[in-house]
């Protein structure tokens, strides 16, 4: 018997493939318009999510503080707290800009398209990851800078380079993940079955997104010069202390999940919401908070390098975690 071939491991393959030969059609401003057709993918992720989820299940997330407390603890506590620790322990031997970016890396707020998809794609518990992924996006609009605040006042940084776009951020929140959700939860009567018929197709969905995902932050790092503009021994630093960093906080998310007895479901939103971080939104608040610095760059390198890393990390658990539910 011919094991069978997973095609989502095979696309992230091909979507990294692709984002280093084709770079430019899925970066920003490509002919792609990446911006718009993630937006959509993720909105049609959230409508069939809102279509297939009863008001029980919705209601049911949200009343799980205990995953809300440990996601938001590890995004907004933990991972600044390893952050200080990675300043402290990198001082001498790495410039001081990536060390500043290595503590923003941490202070960022969790991803919100990818964190829902995922959890979708893995068969975790979608209602907290939708609750925890939006929650964590507006929470970092005010605690990211106050940490960031707080680590650069004694070199005499500056903590905010502008006005904080938090009327912009809840408005992309409403348009593209609130509205489709009530949308689908409003058609679920004419829709749902339909939907419990063809999951197969909604995990396709879920997948595609990711794949997309995948493609177009590869495609920002290569047009960006990532992985060349800085050298190959800042860049292979970064890579490892990343990676490291993700599974620090992926094991500590992990033990806790399990004494606190999470299920599965539970503890699969959990993880994938705590130990990823948003390119989406670190990006434009670097660009807020540090303003023209020529020191933008090295500063986003480590959540450039990060984004990517965890949306391939975490796709092939997905894909893992998907199967070995299937068959038990």
């Amino acid at each position: 018997m011919k094991p069978k071939i997973d095609w989502f491991l095979v696309g992230m393959v091909i979507a990294v493939g692709l984002a280093w030969l084709y770079p430019a059609p899925g970066a920003r401003g490509g002919w792609m318009q990446p911006e718009l057709v993630t937006s959509l993918g993720v909105a049609l992720i959230f409508f069939l999510n809102g279509v297939s989820l009863s008001f029980a299940s919705l209601q049911e997330g949200v009343m799980k503080w205990k995953i809300h407390v440990v996601v938001q603890g590890a995004v907004f506590l933990l991972f600044p707290l390893i952050g200080l620790g990675l300043m402290a322990a990198t001082r001498g031997w790495l410039p001081d800009d990536l060390r500043l970016g290595l503590f923003y890396l941490c202070a960022s707020p969790s991803t919100v398209s990818s964190s829902v998809a995922l959890t979708a794609a893995a068969g975790g518990n979608v209602p907290a990851a939708i609750f925890n992924a939006t929650v964590s996006s507006l929470l970092g609009v005010v605690l990211t800078p106050l940490w960031m605040a707080l680590v650069m006042q004694p070199t005499g940084g500056d903590s905010a380079g502008g006005t904080l776009p938090f009327g912009e951020v809840v408005m992309e929140l409403l348009l593209w993940l609130v509205l489709p959700l009530v949308l689908g939860q409003l058609c679920r009567p004419l829709l749902g079955g339909w939907v419990a018929r063809h999951r197969r197709f909604v995990g396709k969905v879920d997948r595609g997104t990711i794949l997309l995902l995948i493609y177009t932050s590869f495609c920002d790092s290569m047009v960006l010069g990532i992985w060349t503009k800085h050298g190959l021994s800042i860049v292979l630093a970064t890579a490892v202390i990343s990676l490291a960093l993700f599974y620090a906080v992926f094991y500590t998310l992990s033990a806790i999940c399990w004494g606190l007895n999470f299920n599965s479901e539970d503890w699969i939103a959990t993880v994938f919401c705590g130990s990823k971080k948003s390119m989406a939104t670190a990006v434009p608040m670097a660009q807020l908070m540090f303003g023209a610095s020529p020191a933008l760059g090295l500063i986003l390198l480590p959540i450039m390098i990060y984004h990517p890393l965890q949306l391939v990390i975490c796709g092939l658990l997905a894909s893992r975690w998907r199967a070995r539910m299937l068959t038990a």
